[in-house]
Formats: structure tokens, C-alpha cells, sequence
């Protein structure tokens, strides 16, 4: 049976954000990341962030400017990193502990990440990130949720809206392409995809998260060529 060692804890107006060490016999230690008591990550089964990352960077012939957002343990970031293509990629976290935890080697891997300097880290949330972009990019990964079906915080219910949605395809250039990060199948995300974009593709990940198999899936959708 595992056991927990509790690493940090920080506290924000949206409630608790807690990093905690699971140890299970056998197994190597890992960080487990829990928002009001929900878990949201680990870094045991990463496959499905760097998945995000991996598939959308595969829909774009030159994906020289990039959107992460959610920062979250920093794998989907560290696999967009990975990719020499990429130039310039600012990354949206509204929860500044997870920043510094990441930069102060609270998280091991983490000083790594964000000491590259194509990193730009914006401390806000993704719907007030997204309105006030000056520029345009080639490709913007969400990952700041459970997903519709599963939020972690409802104010998040917005982000995979219609409003939001098509304030995402504004930034994107030409070829360009959202991908979207979910826990659970999100028929309503995919119908405004497919509104807004005229196409969405769903791809669906097996998982093993803490000896239970589970299902992931992203959202992808492209703005056309001119």
C-alpha cells in the first residue's frame, strides 16, 4: 500500500494546491500533484502529457511559436521544448506556486525546463492569456483541466466554450491548431470544435494510473491553409 509524504502546500484564492510524495514498495518515489483534494497528476504516467505535445506538434510543418496551457509538472512543455522547430513558447500557469516549485527544484526536473531560454512563463489564466495576445502562433495546447466532464474548478466550464474556442483560432496563424486535454470523452467540446474550426479530430490514450487502467483522450482541430 502506497504512502504519502506531503512535499508542499500553497494556498490561493481558488483553494489549495498540494505536491506530495507517494512511495510504494518496489517503485520508485513520485510527485503526485492534487488541486482541492483532486488529483491531477503524477509523475509516474506522463505518456498523456507528452502526447498532448507529441500530436500536435506532428499537425504542423513549422511550429516556431507554441501555447502551453497549464504548466502543471512541466511534461508537456519539456516535450515541445524537445523539438528544435520550436523558437519561442509561452507557457500559461495561473497557480504561481507550481511556477516556483518548478523553478526552485521543488519538482527535480523542473529548473531544467524553464532555464531554456525559448520559456516565457505568464502567471494568469488561459481565457485572460488568450484576449490579451499581441502576437500569433502556430499551435496552442490545453491542458488546464480535467476537462469539461471533470473540472477541477467550475470557472474553468468557459474555456472549452464556444467564445473561448474561437478567441483561441483568432491567435492561431494559418495551419495552425488547437489541441485540447481531456479526462473523459467530451462530445459537447467536440461539437464546438467542429463549429468553430470545421474539423476535430479525437484521439484516445490507454493509461495505467495507479494500477487502474484508464482512458485519455485529446481534441485536436486545424485552421486551414490560405
Amino acid at each position: 500500500m502506497a504512502e504519502y509524504v506531503e512535499v508542499a502546500r500553497a494556498e490561493s484564492e481558488r483553494g489549495e494546491v498540494v505536491l506530495r510524495r507517494r512511495v510504494e514498495e518496489h517503485a520508485a518515489d513520485v510527485l503526485e500533484l492534487r488541486v482541492n483534494g483532486v488529483y491531477v497528476m503524477d509523475t509516474l504516467e506522463t505518456s498523456s502529457e507528452t502526447e498532448l505535445a507529441a500530436a500536435a506538434l506532428e499537425l504542423v510543418d513549422d511550429p516556431r511559436d507554441v501555447v502551453v496551457g497549464g504548466l502543471g509538472l512541466g511534461f508537456t512543455t519539456q516535450r515541445v521544448l524537445a523539438d528544435h522547430r520550436v523558437e519561442r513558447v509561452m507557457v500559461v500557469e495561473i497557480e504561481e506556486a507550481l511556477v516556483e516549485w518548478m523553478r526552485d527544484g521543488t519538482v527535480r526536473h523542473g529548473p531544467g525546463v524553464l532555464a531554456d531560454k525559448r520559456v516565457h512563463i505568464v502567471n494568469t489564466d488561459i481565457v485572460t492569456a488568450i484576449a490579451e495576445a499581441t502576437s500569433t502562433y502556430d499551435l496552442v495546447l490545453l491542458d488546464v483541466d480535467n476537462g469539461p466532464g471533470h473540472l477541477v474548478h467550475d470557472t474553468n466550464a468557459s474555456v472549452y466554450g464556444h467564445e473561448f474556442i474561437a478567441s483561441t483560432k483568432r491567435i492561431l496563424n494559418p495551419g495552425g491548431a488547437l489541441v485540447i486535454w481531456s479526462a473523459n470523452p467530451a462530445p459537447s467540446l467536440e461539437a464546438v470544435l467542429e463549429d468553430v474550426f470545421g474539423n476535430c479530430a479525437e484521439h484516445r490514450y490507454d493509461v495505467l494510473l495507479q494500477q487502474r487502467a484508464e482512458q485519455y483522450l485529446l481534441y485536436l482541430s486545424r485552421v486551414p491553409h490560405r
